[in-house]
């Protein structure tokens, strides 16, 4: 019965101890063998052990990623900010260019400026795509009409039209420009400067599918061109008590007989060549009292666009920097003739040819610029130099260039300042120096002085009312030699003349401008026609634009012959349309 006890508890104890009471057990170290169940369980320990082991090399990886993941959040997180900031940027753009579209739509318009003496420039909003040089002095805002335009460029210009070149700064311009106003542009074309720019309204409709009057009517169009091509005719009727009109008028431009006149038809080609020159042609037709027709280049040209220090250089063939008004074309003019100083001294076409031009943009908080002009000094547009029909009584001994001593040069400076803030002053002072046919070693020098103020008022509509008032004083210092006919006894001497005009323009009524003009010049010694005469004019005229691409004038002239104690009347209709855009002129 003990042993049965006995026998009992040793099964107990083996079979608590998980083992199976007939197992094998390890022999002299080798390894037992393992049932099916120790097999599984074995198996499941080794294949937990291998998950355990991937799991942590996982993890490891996964931590890499993480860092990875983490990088690439923060750069979509900077595109998503720079991304928000750009479209709202062209959200803003868009709204500007849409108020842009419906002003177009309202005023199909590519260049103001159009009228004569508008304004500007060369120009440039446009100038106009960056074509604008940015040498930009603020010299006056006057009210909220006045808008910096630019070149374009047409300018700008364009463009690079003017203004219209529209330059970096391209505002919304007003259709129309007063007549008699004009924007200070540096260097004849770079970026204008914001000076009073009176802006006169036209009858536009408020629905911008409706035609106006006042609006052009378009045939054909090939949208936008680097090119602007423009056409401008201007005719006159007259009448005179003068027998011979053309011995009055001393402008090649002026009305020259009685009856009908072409006075100038100018075809205009400019625009932006590349990134650093902009060029204009001015082709001129016209047809003289005998019937004669002729084509001229009056104009040819390329201004630089981005010269360092506020420099600027103009070569080709082109009208002088002397004075305010001769560097103008005839279509801008306040009257239907020139002033008789100017024909006087700087000849019928005006004094102009071929050569270069260095301008300055003084860094002033006024504008202040300078210019320096280097061309030939013979042919008949230098008329007080080299000219093949010398003056005074005298015959052309020499008319080639042999050195640098027979080039003409013609320094000048203006400035411009607010006097108040409904009135602005334009000065300048101008000289050319240059040899004269009448002998080897006969020098010209021309010198004069310049000065145009404006009054608009603050509660102007349209650009008007306004009151302009132009003025210019030159002299003339000339060696006459004898000439080749020393029979004619004429002996060497100096001789000493001066002429001035004076001009004042009233705009009283919206494209309604009323002027007045007095002009003087001494006579000439030897004279023989009334061109040498000493005299007087006063004239005064009455200008209607029915829009910017044509107007209509009426003009009076007294002239007081002096020296044979005559006077005679003439009364002029003047006309002009306006094809296609045309850059507006400086101030």
């Amino acid at each position: 019965m003990r042993w049965i006890i006995y026998t009992l508890l040793a099964y107990i104890l083996i079979a608590g101890s998980n083992e199976h009471p007939f197992a094998t057990t390890v022999v002299y170290g080798e390894e037992a063998p393992i049932d099916d169940k120790e097999f599984s369980r074995v198996n499941a320990i080794e294949e937990a052990e291998e998950e355990n082991k991937e799991i942590r090399i996982k993890k490891d990886e996964f931590d890499e990623i993480v860092g990875q993941l983490q990088g690439m959040k923060a750069l979509l997180e900077n595109m998503k900010q720079d991304y928000d900031t750009r479209f709202k940027e062209m959200q803003e753009k868009i709204v500007v260019l849409e108020k842009e579209n419906t002003e177009l739509k309202k005023t199909p318009l590519d260049h103001v400026g159009a009228i004569h003496e508008l304004p500007l420039p060369k120009t440039e909003n446009s100038l106009t795509v960056g074509e604008v040089n940015s040498k930009t002095q603020n010299v006056s805002e006057t009210n909220e009409e006045e808008k910096p335009i630019a070149f374009l460029t047409d300018t700008d210009s364009s463009q690079p039209s003017s203004a219209t070149s529209v330059s970096q700064n391209s505002e919304t311009i007003e259709p129309m420009v007063s007549p008699t106003d004009s924007t200070v542009v540096g260097a004849n074309g770079r970026s204008p400067l914001q000076l009073p720019t009176n802006t006169t309204a036209t009858d536009q409709s408020e629905n911008p599918g409706q035609w106006s009057p006042a609006q052009p009517l378009t045939v054909w169009s090939m949208g936008k061109n680097y090119m602007n091509i423009s056409f401008d005719g201007l005719f006159s009727a007259g009448g005179s008590t003068a027998q011979d009109l053309e011995k009055l008028e001393t402008g090649g431009h002026d009305p020259n007989q009685r009856g009908f006149t072409v006075q100038n038809l100018e075809t205009v080609f400019e625009g932006a060549i590349d990134p650093y020159f902009r060029g204009q042609s001015n082709i001129i037709f016209q047809i003289d009292k005998d019937g004669e027709s002729f084509l001229e280049v009056e104009e040819a040209y390329l201004t630089s666009m981005s010269l360092p220090l506020n420099l600027q250089v103009k070569a080709g063939t082109f009208f002088t920097e002397f004075g305010r008004l001769n560097p103008f074309h005839p279509h801008a003019w306040d009257f239907a003739d020139q002033p008789l100083v100017n024909g006087r001294f700087l000849g019928p076409d005006g004094l102009r040819g071929p050569g270069t031009r260095l301008s300055w943009l003084a860094p002033t908080s006024n504008y202040t610029e300078l210019f320096f002009t280097v061309q030939n000094s013979q042919g008949e547009t230098a008329h007080s130099f080299r000219n093949e029909e010398a003056l005074f009584g005298r015959e052309a001994v020499e008319t080639r260039v042999r050195s640098m001593e027979d080039i003409l040069y013609t320094p000048r400076i203006t400035t411009s300042f607010e006097v108040t803030d409904e009135t602005t002053v334009l000065l300048g002072a101008s000289a050319a120096f240059g040899p004269n046919s009448t002998g080897r070693d006969k020098d010209t020098i021309i010198y004069g002085l310049d000065m145009f103020w404006k009054w608009k008022s603050s509660y102007a509509s349209g650009g008007f009312p306004f009151v302009t008032w132009q003025t210019e004083v030159m002299g003339r210092h000339f060696e006459a030699g004898e000439g080749e006919d020393v029979t004619a006894g004429l002996p060497d001497e100096t001789m000493n003349n001066w002429g001035a005009y004076s001009q004042v323009g009233w705009g009283f009524k919206k494209r309604w401008v009323a002027g007045l003009r007095g002009d003087y010049v001494d006579g000439e010694e030897e004279a023989i026609d009334p061109l040498g005469f000493e005299r007087w004019r006063l004239s005064p005229n009455l200008t209607f634009y029915p829009s910017e691409f044509s107007k209509i004038r009426l003009q009076y002239n007294y002239d007081d012959l002096l020296e044979n104690d005559s006077t005679e009347h003439s009364v002029f209709l003047q006309f002009e349309f306006l094809l296609g855009s045309h850059g507006a002129h400086k101030f």
